[in-house]
C-alpha cells in the first residue's frame, strides 16, 4: 500500500497531467517557419558593398585591372567603362578581363536598378550573366581557369546574382512563366528565352515562383540545408490541377510548394535583320531529382535550397487549416483533409516511407526529421516520404482502420497491376500513438480483437449491413503485404499513465467523437442488448481512453501474430537524471509521458535509447540518424527484390537527359 506522501504525489501528478491535457485541448500557438528579409540575401553584399552609402563598388582587384589599362570607374555612370573594357577584352581575351567585365556589369545593373532604370539594369544583368558564364565554361580558358582562386567562386556568385536580378525584373513584368517562351528586350539586345521545367513536376504544375533569398528560416526548423554551386534557388508554388491522369492529385495538399533551381544556358549570339538576338534556355531543375547538371561537357553543381521551400509551404494558410488541436477536439472537422499527403510527385523508383503522427499532432511534427533526412543524397534518391493525417481524438484502432483503407486505396491508384516492386517495400514510421496505428497494419486480427468486445460470434450480431461492415473493418484485418518494416518512436505499446482517470474524464468532456462513429456504435448497442461485455468501451472511448494501460487492447495487440516478413525497430526516449521532470520522477524511467517498460517491445530487432522528452524524441538528432541507418539497411535488403526491375536512378537519369 502506498504511503500518504506517495498518494499525494500521485494525485498531484494526475492533476498535473489533467491540466496539461486541458492546455493541449484548448489550443496551441502557431509555429512560424519563415521571416521575410528586408534585403535579399546575397554573397556579393560585402565584397561589392551592395548596401553601402556610396552605392555598389567594384572590388579592389577589378579596380586594379582598370588602372592597368588606364581606365577609370565612373561613379555616376559606371556602365560607361564597359565599352572600353569590352574593346580590350575583344583584342586580348583573358579570364581576368572577362571576370572584371562581369563584375562591373553587375555593379552597373545594381546602380541602374536603384535609380529606377530597369531597362538599363536588365541589359547590364544580362551582360554580367553572359560574361560570368563565359569565364566559367569557355574552353578557351580551361588552361588558365583556377578553381582555387577566389575569383572563380566570385564568378559563380556573379552568375547567380546577375541571373537572380534579371529574373526579378522578368517576374515584375510578368515574363517569368514556366513552359513559355518570352522575348525580352533590354533596349540594346533582344533575348529569346525558352523557360523549361526539368524534373518530375510539369510546367503547368507551377502557379508562380518566389525567391529563396527573400526569406530566412525561423523557429520551426532547426536546420537549413543549402548547397553551393550555380543557379538561383527558388520556391515553386504549386497550382491545383483539374485534369489528373495519374490519380495523384488528391494526395497533394493545397498550398504545396517545392524547391527548384533556375539555371540559364547562354547560347552564342546570332545576327537577324541587323539586330543581335541571344537565344537562351532558362531551366528550372528539381534539386531532389538532380544535384548537378552537364554544361559544356562537364558536370556543374547546382545551388540548391531544400529547407526554405518546405518552410514556405508550412507557413501557408492552406497548411495551417490542418491544426492538431482541431483534430483532437473535433475529429469531424478534419474529414476534408485527412488521409495521405505527398509533397512531391510519386516516383516508382523510390521506396515509400509513410510517417504517422501521434496524439494532438499532425504531419507538421515530422518536418524536422523530414528536412534532415532528405538532406542526405542517398536517402532522397532512394526514398519518398508520405504523411498520414488523421483525427487524433478518436480511439487509435479507429484511426488504424482508416489508415488501412487509405493505404489500400493508394496502392490501387498508384500500382493497379501490382508491377511496382518499390511500392511493396514500404516503411512505416510512427511517433507516440502513431506507432500503434502503424503497428496495426502488420498484424493478423483473427478473432482476438472482436473478443475484446464480445464472447458471442460476430455472425450473431443483429444490425444492418452498413453498420456490420463499419464494425468489421475495425476488428477484422490482415497484415498489409506492402509494408515490410515499422519504426516506432516513443510509442506506448502497453499504454501510458498519462491516460489516467482525470485526463480521461477531461477528454470525454472536451473531445467530440466523430458523429458517424457515435451513430453506428450507439445503434449497434441498442439493437444488441447484453451482447457486449462493456458498452462504454465501444461507445464512449476517446483517444485518451484508448491509451489507458488498463485498456484490454494492449495485450491483444502485443500477442497478435505479425507477418513473417515484418521487421520492427524501436526508438525510446529515456531522460537522463539532469533532464528528469516531475512526471518522470513519479512515473518512472522514460520520456516523461511513456515509461520505458511500455515503449519497449521484445520483437523489435533493434532498439535505440535517446535522451529526449516524449514530444521531441522524433526530433532528436540521434533518432534521425537511427532512422537513416535503418533506411540504409532496408535499402540493402530490398535491393535484390527490386533490382532488374528498377529504372536508372534519378540522378543518373537527370544527367543523361541534360543537354
Amino acid at each position: 500500500m502506498k504511503s500518504v506522501p506517495t498518494q499525494r504525489l500521485c494525485a498531484a501528478l494526475r492533476w498535473r497531467c489533467a491540466l496539461l491535457l486541458l492546455v493541449v485541448l484548448c489550443g496551441c500557438g502557431q509555429t512560424k517557419f519563415l521571416t521575410v528579409r528586408h534585403v535579399p540575401k546575397s554573397p556579393l553584399e560585402d565584397p561589392l558593398q551592395l548596401v553601402s552609402y556610396r552605392g555598389p563598388q567594384p572590388s579592389e582587384r577589378t579596380q586594379q585591372l582598370l588602372r592597368r589599362y588606364a581606365l577609370e570607374f565612373p561613379k555616376e555612370q559606371p556602365e560607361r567603362v564597359l565599352e572600353p573594357l569590352h574593346a580590350e577584352l575583344t583584342a586580348d581575351p583573358t579570364p581576368e578581363k572577362v571576370y572584371s567585365f562581369a563584375e562591373l556589369a553587375f555593379v552597373s545593373a545594381k546602380r541602374a536598378e536603384y535609380k529606377g532604370d530597369e531597362l538599363k539594369a536588365l541589359d547590364c544583368y544580362a551582360a554580367s550573366v553572359a560574361h560570368s558564364y563565359l569565364y566559367l565554361f569557355s574552353p578557351n580558358f580551361d588552361q588558365f581557369r583556377n578553381p582555387y582562386d577566389p575569383e572563380f567562386r566570385r564568378s559563380c556568385d556573379l552568375y547567380n546574382g546577375a541571373l537572380e536580378g534579371a529574373l526579378r525584373l522578368a517576374k515584375k513584368s510578368g515574363k517569368l512563366q514556366p513552359g513559355k517562351s518570352q522575348v525580352i528586350s533590354t533596349g540594346k539586345q533582344q533575348y529569346h528565352v525558352n523557360i523549361v521545367v526539368r524534373g518530375p513536376w510539369r510546367a503547368e504544375d507551377i502557379d508562380h515562383l518566389e525567391f529563396v533569398s527573400d526569406f530566412e528560416i525561423r523557429g520551426g526548423l532547426k536546420n537549413s540545408y543549402h548547397t553551393y554551386g550555380l543557379g538561383v534557388p527558388m520556391i515553386a508554388v504549386r497550382k491545383k490541377q483539374i485534369d489528373d491522369p495519374t490519380g495523384c492529385e488528391k494526395y497533394y495538399p493545397r498550398g504545396l510548394s517545392f524547391a527548384t533551381t533556375a539555371f540559364l544556358r547562354v547560347m552564342p549570339p546570332a545576327q537577324q535583320d541587323d539586330a543581335e538576338i541571344r537565344q537562351c534556355v532558362l531551366e528550372l531543375h528539381d534539386p531532389l531529382a538532380s544535384s548537378d547538371i552537364r554544361v559544356a561537357g562537364r558536370l556543374a553543381p547546382l545551388e540548391t535550397d531544400l529547407s526554405v521551400p518546405l518552410a514556405y509551404f508550412l507557413d501557408s494558410d492552406e497548411f495551417k487549416e490542418k491544426e492538431a488541436t482541431i483534430g483532437l477536439r473535433n475529429p469531424d472537422a478534419l474529414q476534408h483533409v485527412q488521409g495521405l499527403h505527398m509533397l512531391e510527385p510519386y516516383d516508382p523508383r523510390r521506396i515509400p516511407v509513410v510517417m504517422v503522427h501521434g496524439l494532438w499532432s499532425s504531419p507538421l511534427t515530422w518536418m524536422e526529421m523530414f528536412n534532415d533526412l532528405q538532406a542526405f543524397p542517398e536517402i532522397r534518391d532512394r526514398y519518398q516520404f508520405w504523411f498520414f493525417l488523421y483525427s487524433t481524438g478518436q480511439p487509435f484502432w479507429e484511426s488504424a482502420a482508416q489508415f488501412r483503407e487509405t493505404l489500400a486505396e493508394v496502392e490501387r491508384t498508384l500500382d493497379p497491376q501490382d508491377r511496382n516492386p518499390a511500392l511493396n517495400q514500404m516503411v512505416l514510421v510512427g511517433h507516440s500513438m502513431g506507432g500503434l496505428v502503424a503497428r496495426m497494419q502488420t498484424v493478423e486480427s483473427g478473432e482476438d480483437f472482436w473478443h475484446i468486445l464480445s464472447d458471442k460470434p460476430f455472425e450473431q450480431l443483429r444490425t444492418d449491413d452498413q453498420t456490420r461492415d463499419k464494425l468489421a473493418r475495425v476488428v477484422y484485418f490482415h497484415p498489409n503485404p506492402a509494408v515490410k518494416r515499422v519504426i516506432t518512436l516513443g510509442t506506448p505499446h502497453a499504454g501510458s499513465d498519462f491516460a489516467n482517470q482525470y485526463t480521461r474524464w477531461l477528454s470525454r468532456t472536451l473531445i467530440t467523437l466523430p458523429e458517424m462513429m457515435v451513430q453506428y456504435t450507439n445503434k449497434v448497442t441498442l439493437d444488441n442488448p447484453g451482447f457486449f461485455r462493456d458498452k462504454k468501451f465501444l461507445t464512449c472511448s476517446t483517444s485518451i481512453d484508448s491509451l489507458s494501460p488498463q485498456s484490454p487492447i494492449f495485450p491483444v495487440l502485443k500477442n497478435a501474430p505479425h507477418a513473417p516478413w515484418m521487421k520492427y525497430h524501436n526508438i525510446v526516449g529515456v531522460l537522463s537524471k539532469d533532464k528528469e521532470s516531475f512526471a518522470n520522477r513519479i512515473s518512472g524511467r522514460g520520456d516523461g509521458i511513456v515509461a520505458y517498460e511500455s515503449a519497449h517491445t521484445d520483437d523489435a530487432i533493434s532498439e535505440k535509447i535517446v535522451d529526449a522528452e516524449h514530444m521531441s524524441v522524433h526530433r532528436n538528432p540521434l533518432a534521425v540518424l537511427e532512422v537513416r541507418r535503418i533506411l540504409a539497411e532496408h535499402w540493402e535488403e530490398s535491393l535484390p527484390l527490386i533490382s532488374g526491375q528498377m529504372p536508372v536512378p534519378r540522378v543518373q537519369m537527370a544527367r543523361l537527359n541534360d543537354p
